[in-house]
């Protein structure tokens, strides 16, 4: 069982009055972690932390932060069992996933330490004689960053690297499902020597989380907000920015198509959305939901996905070769459920049978979805992908937009301009050709379209998210009035 505490200041202490919360292991059921909650007083701690410890961060050298960045990326790879053996007790999935969410996450921090020498500006030209006109970037102050569970490293790791990278001070919102994993992040940063109060980490109980969200976004120190989650709570978080006038970055929930065409390498496709659709059991805002199929190789191309499927190992993440596990708790694989059963009431056939144990659901098809099944338009977020047939590529595309969401699509065929003239058309913040739905480099541009979000972390098309741009002059020659 984990214990965990919050990060304050540099230091791990209790909540006020000694009050906790508990996480239970979905694979158990039994307690995973026993967690501070966070009262307000604690929240007002944290906050108080990160406004003074903006003054030094801000003020340090682009090296001098790097340099702590990169030593907290080291840190990750060594305690990387460490983060493994916690992680997998909250959230029920493989090493294999938590493996790749350190790897990815000790990346993510080394790609911000490279962008704090990026954050550039530009000399602007002025009609007035004398002026020099410039426009620089400089750090906006305390930034909360607010992460979800289902990709529990690499999500909090983004929410705070290029926030810190630019000069701000974070408080961590963590989940109330993973929040030993995130408090060992936040400890990790802490003990690279970023310095106290530069990341704070509030942990708190699942009823508290309004009170600590709105009095997070209202403190004057905090300057921007971002949110990682589903677009029903991203809504709610932006209005309650909104009132104070913060800046918001959101990455909501997906619903990502994936279009075949009939002259797709189909061994190639079949791997590509077994990938998209089943890693992490279908728990991650790439996720592949969506099969768009050439009518002329639907048939052949759902045998090889279900013989694919039969391949996948399916059980507990205690044993090495597990590689789909559970989800995050059995309410979730019963909501899914909910879903799947519509859908078959209303038509659609099932290659594979529904079978779920718990929280343990196995990889499902749902084919011949049409517009009147919930399935068709709601996030189901676990190892469900539904299947439709098309004749055109237009009638592919307008399939692949009619979607709320607009986060991640692909699309698979031999023809690259083709590719490209589709993936140009579909309306979405990330399109792969003859690639998986579920790709994240720490370098690339990462955000949505539509109800899936605004702004785009990763590398430097962050760095405006996160600073404030300022225009000086400096009037080199004497000026005249008109008066």
């Amino acid at each position: 069982m984990n214990t965990s505490q919050l990060l304050i200041n540099g230091q791990l202490r209790e909540a006020s009055g000694q009050q906790t919360f508990t996480r239970q292991n979905p694979v158990t059921g039994q307690t995973a972690t026993v967690a501070a909650a966070a009262q307000p007083d604690d929240v007002q701690a944290a906050l108080q932390a990160a406004e003074q410890a903006f003054v030094h961060w801000s003020a340090l050298g682009p090296t001098e932060r790097r340099l702590r960045l990169l030593k907290a990326a080291d840190l990750m790879d060594e305690r990387a069992a460490e983060f493994i053996a916690t992680v997998r007790q909250e959230t029920g999935s493989t090493d294999s996933w938590y493996g790749f969410n350190v790897h990815l996450s000790a990346n993510i921090l080394r790609e911000a330490a490279a962008m704090t020498t990026q954050i550039d500006g530009s000399i602007i030209p002025s009609d007035l004689p004398g002026s020099l006109s410039m426009a620089y970037r400089v750090p906006c102050g305390v930034v909360v960053s607010i992460a979800p569970w289902n990709a529990p490293v690499i999500l909090a790791t983004r929410a705070m690297a290029m926030p810190l990278a630019c000069g701000n001070t974070v408080i961590l919102k963590a989940s109330e499902q993973c929040p030993a994993t995130h408090v060992l992040l936040g400890q990790v940063l802490n003990d690279a020597g970023v310095g106290a109060g530069v990341i704070n980490v509030i942990t708190h109980a699942p009823e508290d989380a309004p009170a600590v969200v709105e009095q997070l976004i209202a403190h004057p120190a905090v300057k921007r907000i971002n949110f990682t989650g589903s677009t029903k709570v991203g809504k709610i978080i932006a209005a309650t920015a909104a009132k104070y006038l913060k800046p918001v970055l959101l990455e909501l929930g997906g619903k990502a198509p994936v279009i075949v065409c009939e002259d797709a390498d189909l061994e190639q496709a079949v791997a590509g959305v077994a990938f998209g659709a089943y890693f992490n059991q279908g728990q991650i805002c790439m996720s592949t939901e969506r099969l768009i199929v050439h009518e002329s190789i639907a048939s052949s191309f759902l045998e090889k996905l279900v013989a694919k499927i039969k391949t996948i190992p399916v059980g507990s993440p205690d044993q090495a070769d597990t590689r789909f596990a559970y989800l995050e708790s059995a309410q979730s694989a019963q909501r899914i459920k909910a879903l799947v059963e519509d859908a078959v009431a209303k038509g659609a056939t099932l290659p594979l049978p529904l079978n779920i144990e718990g929280a343990l659901m196995h990889p499902l098809i749902v084919n011949d979805v049409t517009p009147d099944m919930q399935l068709y338009a709601t996030e189901s977020f676990g190892p469900v992908v539904t299947m439709t047939r098309y004749h055109e590529d237009s009638e592919a595309i307008r399939l692949a937009n009619d979607s709320e969401y607009g986060l991640a699509a692909a699309v698979f065929t031999q023809n690259v301009n083709r590719g490209l003239s589709i993936a140009k058309q579909i309306q979405s913040g990330i399109c792969h050709i003859n690639g998986p739905t579920v790709h994240d480099e720490a370098q690339a541009p990462f955000g949505g379209m539509k109800a899936s979000g605004y702004g785009r972390f990763g590398s430097k098309s962050a760095i405006n998210e996160f600073t404030e741009l300022r225009w000086i002059t400096v009037q080199t020659t004497p000026r005249q009035y008109p008066l």
